[in-house]
């Protein structure tokens, strides 16, 4: 390969999966060529706490209620339109709308400089004015700090014993079923036990917690951005939309074009489009989007009658943004979707691939009978306003409190429970 085709392909990855898609692609080529086929953790050796060992952080100065926070939040860096970033941001947004300020600690696993991502923030979520810092220049100054992710949870806990400020967990995942058994599974599992105080995005995350380590949280309910997504086509919306996440099991990508593939041998003259992660060698037609702003996301939204949102942890954002456009969402059934996605428009899947192809078309009969504005109008009252107050209250009282933290438990204690 040239060198000028190596720049354009990394420039499309970069621009495509952002800084740490490019960096983790270059590892794993890296674990391939030197036959290391280590587990991918996205943090650093330095980095990894140990919740039997983890030092509470001082709780830092009390702020009564309305008066102004200084909040820094530990975020991984993104890549372009990340629905997880995107709805860490629109609490960020509300916070600050509060009259308190943030500030984005961006940390990178693989050792990367947070400019780029700086350069991604801004481009993609511009309503965020938070200050970006490279969470390698260090923490300090700040109420309280919020830990994203599993890995950035275990920066929070290893490098803060010394800096005051309380420490909040946004769990808008239960991340250890992002990985099979093993070391991050593992690692992402004790971070529920470092002791900070838990906000969840969603009912089925909450119970997670509560059942598997006694840990009660603020839950923050599911919304829709129904001001970006509507209905702008009442015909001609006969095609079939799909969330294609290569890589990323818990998307079901696999299941997803085994699906799909079974789905166009019936119907052939149904037109099958894909977003997300570009598809390759898919084994049928179909027009590949990569990621799209919220507008094309729209307009390609209004030329379909069924979408198919797949997610084996946490429900996908896409379904409801589906049901705004007026799009039949294809959900696969199990009791965690099912705690935060109450709507009956929904088309539920057995999770195989006839159970999907059939959904599919039974998406496409429900909206042609429902009609794409009985679909926007089951989601019409559904915001994310009720959870980013919840976010604020959560962090505003907290910071009121004054009281020590929970302390982490311990090895013993968790052996007395179990």
């Amino acid at each position: 390969m040239s060198v000028s085709s190596m720049v354009n392909r990394a420039t499309g990855i970069l621009r495509d999966e952002g800084v740490g898609g490019l960096t983790a692609r270059a590892l794993r080529k890296a674990h391939r060529k030197w036959g290391d086929n280590a587990e991918e953790l996205n943090l650093l050796a330095d980095d990894v706490a140990d919740s039997a060992r983890v030092v509470p952080a001082p709780a830092g100065r009390v702020v009564p209620e309305g008066e102004p926070l200084r909040i820094g939040w530990v975020v991984s860096a993104p890549g372009p339109a990340s629905g997880g970033h995107t709805t860490m941001f629109r609490f960020v947004e509300a916070l600050e709308r509060a009259g308190h300020t943030c500030v984005l600690y961006v940390y990178d696993g693989h050792g990367g400089p947070a400019a780029a991502s700086e350069q991604l923030i801004r481009t993609w979520w511009p309503r965020v004015r938070a200050e970006i810092r490279d969470l390698a220049d260090g923490l300090g100054g700040m109420d309280a700090y919020i830990a994203t992710a599993w890995n950035t949870a275990h920066v929070l806990a290893s490098r803060g014993a010394g800096v005051p400020g309380r420490r909040f967990y946004l769990a808008q995942d239960f991340e250890p079923y992002f990985y099979p058994r093993g070391s991050a599974y593992q690692l992402a599992e004790d971070t529920y036990r470092f002791g900070f105080e838990s906000i969840t995005v969603g009912h089925m995350v909450a119970d997670e917690l509560r059942h598997r380590f006694g840990v009660e949280s603020t839950v923050a309910e599911f919304g829709c951005d129904t001001s970006r997504y509507g209905v702008t086509a009442q015909t001609g919306r006969d095609d079939v939309v799909f969330y294609a996440k290569p890589g990323i099991a818990r998307r079901g990508y696999e299941l997803g074009v085994l699906a799909l593939e079974r789905f166009h041998r019936d119907h052939p003259d149904v037109t099958i489009h894909t977003f997300g992660i570009p598809a390759k060698r898919l084994p049928f037609p179909a027009e590949v989007h990569a990621h799209l702003t919220p507008d094309a996301l729209n307009d390609l939204y209004n030329r379909c009658g069924a979408g198919l949102a797949l997610s084996f942890t946490n429900v996908s954002l896409i379904a409801s943004e589906l049901l705004a456009a007026g799009v039949v969402p294809v959900v696969n059934d199990w009791p965690g979707t099912r705690a935060d996605l109450d709507n009956p428009h929904v088309a539920w899947a057995r999770p195989t691939p006839q159970g999907v192809a059939d959904a599919l078309a039974d998406a496409l009969r429900i909206q042609r009978a429902a009609g794409p504005r009985a679909l926007r109008a089951s989601v019409d009252a559904l915001s994310w306003e009720p959870a980013k107050q919840a976010v604020v209250r959560a962090v505003e009282r907290a910071c009121a409190r004054g009281d020590a933290p929970a302390e982490p438990e311990t090895a013993t204690a968790r052996m007395e429970r179990s």
